[in-house]
């Protein structure tokens, strides 16, 4: 098929994913916040795709997920700063690679004896243990993860980081917890962003301040985290392929590091050195955004139902599992290192 014909092909799907991105981003207007563009056009993708599912919409939503969103994450790299990192400090750093480094392997472990998928299992580790769907999104076409897991991640973390915005507070009120150790708590264990910020202001204009900082440093760690996890896929395929197929160490490293994480990398770098004004990084942010917004819709449009309920309600009693060892973990370990 050629450009032309490809894009003739892809038009009636865009022009949907389009509109209902259009939609998504309204409903933020009076939805609360925890409900960020991004899940709310995931929804509606899958319900246009399971009310009204008409093949001439299929093109057009496969090239939303493949045109649009290594672009949106290639774009996300401008916001992030290793200036965030510095200024949160090796104490909480320390707490925060700890949390993803067992999250992650918790999440497969338990995976593997619900016989979930592992990669299913790898994308709740990242979303519960770095920043949401926005992980979720950077890590699928890392590992190809196919809709359905991709559908079911968004879904799991949407779940417990909206039950994050009630519970935590009343746990923090309830232990007696300072501003800080709040804030600290919050930004470590809470997924998303937009439900890190409801949580927190909710407490107070410190914690949320607080919460913001360690947060953000929590989303610079994607990088390393896709990377490990794309080599760890990467490793596997090679093992098991025959001896034929089998790649080199080098092979399994380009196939982890996509272009398009690289670019990630290289945005996040000349961002930290300083060379992108503020401006600038808030429209690539947007435009960023957008994209993503716009390959989560496709991800929706091609994702059926009747796929989930395969599955069964397993992803959901892991998302639980391991969100509550992320609370306690994150708690004890900042009251050890003394935050107060």
């Amino acid at each position: 098929m050629t450009d032309r014909a490809t894009l003739v092909a892809a038009a009636p799907g865009l022009a949907l994913v389009a509109l209902l991105a259009a939609v998504a981003y309204a409903s933020t207007l009076v939805l609360p916040d925890i409900f960020g563009a991004v899940t709310i056009g995931l929804f509606l993708g899958i319900i246009v795709a399971n009310v009204r599912p008409t093949a001439l919409m299929e093109p057009g939503a496969k090239a939303a997920k493949a045109w649009f969103l290594p672009l949106g994450i290639l774009l996300l790299g401008a916001r992030l700063s290793l200036a965030d990192i510095l200024s949160t400090g090796l104490g909480a750093i320390v707490v925060l690679v700890v949390d993803i480094v067992l999250v992650l392997v918790v999440t497969l472990a338990i995976g593997r004896a619900l016989g979930l998928s592992e990669k299913l299992s790898a994308l709740i580790g990242v979303g519960t243990s770095i920043c949401g769907n926005t992980a979720i999104a950077a890590t699928a076409p890392v590992i190809k993860a196919p809709e359905r897991d991709v559908s079911f991640a968004v879904a799991t973390i949407t779940l417990f980081g909206t039950a994050a915005v009630i519970v935590y507070p009343l746990i923090g009120h309830a232990l007696g917890m300072s501003d800080e150790l709040f804030g600290h708590w919050v930004g470590a264990a809470v997924h998303d962003t937009s439900q890190v910020t409801a949580t927190a202001f909710s407490y107070s204009v410190e914690a949320g301040e607080t919460a913001t900082i360690v947060k953000l440093t929590r989303n610079t760690l994607m990088v390393p985290v896709i990377f490990s996890v794309g080599m760890w896929f990467a490793a596997r395929e090679s093992r098991e392929a025959g001896a034929e197929e089998r790649r080199s160490w080098l092979g399994s490293v380009r196939k982890a590091v996509p272009p398009f994480l690289i670019g990630f990398l290289a945005l996040a770098l000349i961002n930290s050195a300083g060379f992108i004004a503020d401006d600038l990084v808030t429209l690539l942010t947007r435009i960023s955004q957008v994209l993503i917004v716009m390959a989560l819709v496709g991800v929706g449009l091609t994702t059926r139902i009747s796929a989930l309920r395969q599955t069964g309600p397993a992803p959901f009693l892991m998302g639980l599992a391991v969100a509550v060892m992320l609370a306690v973990v994150s708690l004890a370990l900042f009251i050890l290192i003394g935050v107060e």
